[in-house]
């Protein structure tokens, strides 16, 4: 509880006000730990589970589309991915966080890095719906074939719960 009203009123600048952990046991898959809320107890938002609740899980996504496309060996962690102004098509171009562009790096630079241009590169080999099939292996269930997230997926925009994220990062 302690470190996630730390995390939260550290990340207060950038208008975070709630926060959530979930620890598990990556042998058992036993829940461990599980902080829903900064503060159970604030009237405005304290009763909110954000460790159960569905929300955008962001670049905390990317490993599972990688890992996507090496378990269907579309790709490894020494494939060649081009960081540089790209349309996906349909104008879909991503950036970078930092606006920046690296030039050729490999799977495993762009996903140290959390590069998004490579990510999507790399979810264009992996396939969407192979990637919602590893999600829902890993224990996200939110994810569903019947929605079309696009290549997005692979940043982060389908909806997951933090606590199956966990369960599915204790897989790896």
């Amino acid at each position: 509880e302690a470190a996630v009203a730390e995390q939260v009123n550290r990340l207060s600048r950038s208008n975070v006000g709630n926060g959530s952990a979930v620890v598990i046991d990556p042998k058992t898959g036993e829940v461990r730990a599980l902080v829903g809320s900064k503060d159970w107890y604030n009237e405005s938002f304290g009763k909110f589970n954000i460790a159960t609740t569905t929300r955008q899980p962001g670049s905390s996504f990317k490993p599972i589309s990688y890992a996507t496309g090496i378990e269907n060996k579309d790709f490894s962690a020494a494939t060649i991915l081009h960081d540089k102004p790209t349309d996906f098509g349909g104008g879909y171009s991503p950036k970078n966080y930092d606006l920046k562009y690296r030039g050729d790096v490999t799977v495993r630079q762009s996903l140290a890095n959390s590069l998004n241009v490579t990510t999507i590169e790399a979810q264009k080999m992996a396939g969407v719906d192979e990637t919602v099939d590893i999600a829902n292996k890993l224990g996200i269930s939110t994810v569903d074939k019947k929605t079309d997230y696009g290549l997005s997926i692979g940043l982060g925009t389908a909806p997951a719960k933090l606590i199956d994220m966990t369960n599915a990062y204790a897989t790896f």
